[in-house]
């Protein structure tokens, strides 16, 4: 009798061991799909997104590459129920916008949406305002696009250490020269670019008062206000600064109804 008392202690045990494996494998299937339901909902709501800006882009007369949409927080259904969500990210690429009948590129347009607020009825309906407490956008400008904006033959935008540089040929009293020179960069009203060109130089430039002056007359010429493509969520544009890959501008809006986009 001594020697079976302790078989009969130990199978309660085991028993117990298997009810608490099983009860954490449910529990991880569970959280498991619950998971991949919530991720499926946030799908959905993002290629919704995704049209949406696709439309309001061409009310824009503008287009780009299939908008890339991310919902950011978890989970995305305790959003959806309490109307409020963290974060709406879109990624525009190989975007093109008119400009006074001109085409301006814009490599990448990145938009940040915080506290984004939408009631379930809204969702479900399609009808009321999806308004956003923040809105960020960064982008670039193709200094391609820019050059043909001011109209002067050949010439060419880059940038150098920071600074936006021109090179453009010209005719200075019967003279082929090349111009070269930086400009400053600074923002105007309406979402426009001011470009300054202040320090110009052509090398060979004849040693005579009136050369000079036309050269003065040159880089008042392109000295102009450009202005942008429309930007979307009634973006206004804070700061514009010169890089390697173009013109890089942030813009930032506050309360913005983003499912009106334009």
């Amino acid at each position: 009798m001594a020697e079976a008392y302790p078989g009969y202690q130990r199978r309660p045990r085991r028993r117990g061991r298997k009810v608490v494996v099983t009860l954490v494998v449910l529990l991880l299937l569970l959280g498991g799909l619950l998971a991949v339901a919530d991720r499926v909902a946030a799908g959905v709501a993002e290629r919704a997104i995704a049209d949406q800006v696709e439309r309001e882009l061409v009310k824009q007369q503008a287009r780009s590459a299939p908008p890339q949409v991310d919902i950011g927080g978890f989970p995305f259904l305790t959003q959806v129920l309490g109307g409020r969500y963290e974060r709406i990210s879109i990624a525009l690429t190989d975007v093109q916008g008119a400009v006074e009948g001109n085409a301006v590129n814009l490599p990448r347009l990145d938009v940040d949406a915080r506290g984004v607020r939408a009631s379930l009825d809204t969702l479900r309906s399609g009808q009321g305002e999806v308004v956003a407490d923040t809105v960020d956008g960064t982008g670039t400008v193709a200094y391609d696009s820019l050059a043909k904006l001011l109209d002067r033959p050949g010439l060419k935008l880059g940038e150098q250490n920071g600074k936006l540089v021109v090179t453009a040929p010209v005719d200075i009293l019967g003279q082929k020269l090349t111009v070269t020179g930086t400009a400053d960069v600074t923002v105007a009203e309406g979402n426009r670019v001011a470009l300054r060109f202040n320090d110009l130089n052509a090398e060979g430039l004849p040693a005579v008062p009136l050369a000079r002056t036309l050269l003065n007359n040159y880089a008042r010429g392109i000295s102009v206000d450009v202005p942008l493509p429309e930007m979307p969520f009634q973006l206004t544009v804070r700061k514009v600064e010169p890089r390697p890959e173009g013109l890089a501008v942030t813009a930032e809006a506050r309360d913005v109804p983003i499912n009106q986009a334009g």
